[in-house]
């Protein structure tokens, strides 16, 4: 299992997946440098609010870390059926969903808080996390496919 090359790279998925949640995705400074507002997967920071509870804000944000975290749990569960090519190669097409689904959450949210602020503010590694954890993903679904053609040809010699 370990011994695998797919199995590092559903690892990285999974790692690449738990660090989005805890990385900003988007960041809005003033001009003096002081943090106004601040993109997460699971909230959105507004450290300019006079009110508590416009202070931070949790839906609809929360979607990118739900798809996020459901992405990584896949990622370990494709790990564990390392017997079960074909499954894997099914999770792995599942995965890739909901990292596109993290990705476009991320991408779309952030977008239209700089259209609501008239700033273009920064964007953070949490949008690009996603990314490379779809490149991982489909490195290790080429893996496995690769894993399988070699098992059923060695399968038609016997």
């Amino acid at each position: 299992m370990l011994q695998r090359i797919q199995t590092v790279f559903l690892m990285l998925v999974a790692l690449f997946m738990l660090l989005t949640l805890f990385f900003p995705i988007w960041t809005l400074r003033a001009e003096n440098g002081e943090l106004v507002q601040q993109l997460l997967a699971m909230k959105l920071s507004d450290f300019k609010a006079t009110d508590e509870a416009n202070a931070v804000v949790y839906f609809p944000y929360a979607s990118m870390a739900i798809c996020a975290l459901i992405s990584a749990i896949i990622a370990v569960v494709s790990i564990t059926k390392f017997k079960d090519r074909l499954m894997q190669m099914r999770l792995g097409a599942l995965n890739s969903l909901f990292m596109a689904g993290a990705l476009g959450c991320g991408a779309w949210f952030s977008t239209e808080l700089m259209k609501e602020v008239g700033a273009s503010g920064n964007f953070g590694i949490g949008l690009f996390l996603p990314a490379a954890a779809m490149m991982c993903n489909m490195l290790a679904n080429r893996f496995i496919r690769k894993d399988d053609k070699l098992v059923k040809s060695v399968d038609r010699i016997r």
